[in-house]
């Protein structure tokens, strides 16, 4: 294949090892990369609040797609380059689909300034100090262009069972995607994925998707590596992940993304392990 112009990975379980670092070695890869002008893209379903713990490695090109798709932030910049948020009645709809199909769903809403849920929504991560609990329909009143998703989590059914139920529920209303490994959908605006939004950046780049080399491990990954023209599933990413893929990498946890990177760009190989 020829040399890509674009990079563009998740973070959780691609990127980022299991201890939620990135290791040395993947950072002196990314900054090789920065330094030969080709831009690294963090394509991730991670909040802004949780992205910008890694941003120090995205380089000076300092793009990041956020929120599955709904966000495009300037990292050097500190500033959003464009939304593609869920409007508040649209949103109500869906969670009113979603609780009439699947009776005991509960709902959080994630906007640039953080997380507020439903007082049923159990939270398995730490929560913002100023994090708000309201009934759903109070979360999004007065919001219109800053919802980036909807989350809704189920605590009795399976994660496959409950995403079964929601997008049939949900049909073309919105994108439901998941990337956990409890019963948490992710409900994205309709059209909003990480490809489609990464296809707009690129097409700004002036970057033609077989120009892009992809990386990730879960179904929200999907739409990103089959649009790109090269495309790496992660060894333990999710089966859906690893059909819809080209080619296979080395797990997170063994660099699996910078060994790609070093093979394809020409760069330092990965120290031998003993």
């Amino acid at each position: 294949m020829s040399t890509p112009r674009l990079v563009a990975t998740d973070l959780d379980g691609t990127l980022v090892r299991s201890d939620n670092t990135v290791s040395a070695y993947t950072q002196r890869v990314l900054a090789e990369l920065d330094r030969r002008d080709v831009p690294v893209v963090f394509v991730t379903g991670r909040p802004l609040r949780w992205a910008e713990d890694v941003f120090d490695h995205v380089g000076r090109h300092g793009l990041a797609v956020i929120s599955n798709g709904a966000l495009v932030w300037d990292v050097a910049g500190d500033r959003p380059v464009a939304m593609r948020g869920i409007e508040p009645e649209v949103g109500l709809e869906v969670a009113e689909r979603i609780r009439a199909a699947v009776p005991g769903s509960a709902f959080a809403v994630e906007t640039l300034d953080g997380i507020s849920l439903e007082p049923q929504y159990l939270e398995r991560h730490p929560l913002p100090s100023d994090s708000r609990r309201a009934p759903i329909a109070e979360l999004l009143g007065g919001q219109p262009g800053t919802i980036l998703k909807l989350m809704t989590r189920h605590e009795e059914l399976g994660y496959q069972e409950f995403w079964d139920l929601a997008a049939h529920a949900v049909g073309d209303l919105a994108v439901i995607t998941w990337s956990s490994t409890s019963a948490m959908l992710e409900i994205s605006a309709a059209g909003v994925t990480k490809a489609t939004t990464l296809a707009v950046l690129c097409e700004d780049l002036g970057v033609e998707a077989e120009e892009v080399i992809a990386f990730g491990d879960m179904p929200n990954d999907i739409a990103m590596l089959a649009w790109a023209g090269t495309s790496y599933a992660m060894a333990d990413a999710h089966p859906t992940v690893v059909e819809a893929a080209t080619y296979l990498a080395p797990s997170h946890d063994d660099d699996g993304v910078a060994r790609v990177l070093a093979s394809v760009f020409g760069l330092e190989p990965a120290p031998v392990v003993e």
